[in-house]
């Protein structure tokens, strides 16, 4: 059997938004609803939380304890390297990676990413190579293996701080698979990363959750469809600003 876990990175150190994982949404914390529709996946067996050992994120780790989510603490800013100790110590065979400034995330657009990974026996499987989902449905599946030779290889900083860049930027090495949605929605920023991401994300749950706690993706398009100015909230914001980044201060990492 293969086992299959989902890793959220999760820390309360948030350059643009800090402590942005603690956020409220709905009386919750923003993790506390994402590790809660993850559960809603069946092809997932485990969710892990993957924090850091910065004093900071022992809040964190009270929130996994408090709520009986599982939780490691690893580097703080080696992610890749967090990431990896993770898989070891929960034995996982198949990682989904899953950031934790996504409460909107859609357990069964993760569930069809990773059948997507199965399906096509790739190493690699996401919806974000060519992106056509909203930003802040990022999902992302890997091999154990595939993730084993990015932490034994990857030496650029970028690519220790976002774990998946060694894996995506070496086709040569690794079958890389893209899941594409049948109307490109790139343009949706649903994820959050500055306080009108979680303003925008806080009225979306305002106007659905207490109707239908796992509301999914369907349903938040039908809402911006009826009240389209929401779109308007943060639609200046720019996908994977972190990454970009740390790609302008990239330089060997060890």
């Amino acid at each position: 059997m293969v086992k299959i876990i989902a890793i959220v990175q999760a820390r309360m150190d948030s350059l643009r938004l800090p402590g942005k994982v603690m956020k409220s949404i709905m009386a919750k914390p923003m993790l506390w609803h994402i590790i809660n529709r993850l559960q809603n996946s069946e092809l997932i067996d485990e969710v892990i939380i993957a924090t850091t050992i910065d004093e900071k994120d022992n809040l964190v780790e009270d929130l996994a304890n408090n709520n009986n989510f599982n939780v490691f603490r690893g580097s703080i800013d080696d992610v890749l390297d967090r990431y990896y100790q993770t898989a070891k110590k929960y034995k996982a065979d198949v990682i989904v990676r899953i950031t934790g400034d996504c409460p909107l995330i859609d357990p069964f657009v993760v569930d069809e990413v990773i059948q997507f990974f199965l399906d096509n026996e790739v190493d690699y499987a996401s919806n974000t190579i060519k992106p056509t989902y909203p930003d802040g449905l990022d999902t992302e599946v890997f091999t154990v293996n595939a993730l084993e030779r990015a932490w034994k290889e990857a030496n650029l900083q970028s690519e220790r701080e976002h774990v998946t860049p060694y894996i995506r930027n070496h086709p040569e090495i690794f079958n890389l698979g893209n899941f594409e949605n049948t109307t490109d929605l790139s343009h949706m920023r649903w994820c959050v990363d500055r306080d009108n991401d979680l303003e925008f994300v806080q009225e979306v749950f305002q106007r659905l959750y207490n109707k239908k706690p796992l509301f999914l993706m369907k349903e938040v398009l039908d809402l911006l469809k009826e009240n389209p100015e929401l779109n308007e909230i943060n639609k200046e914001n720019v996908r994977n600003e972190g990454y970009t980044q740390s790609l302008k201060f990239d330089k060997k990492s060890r």
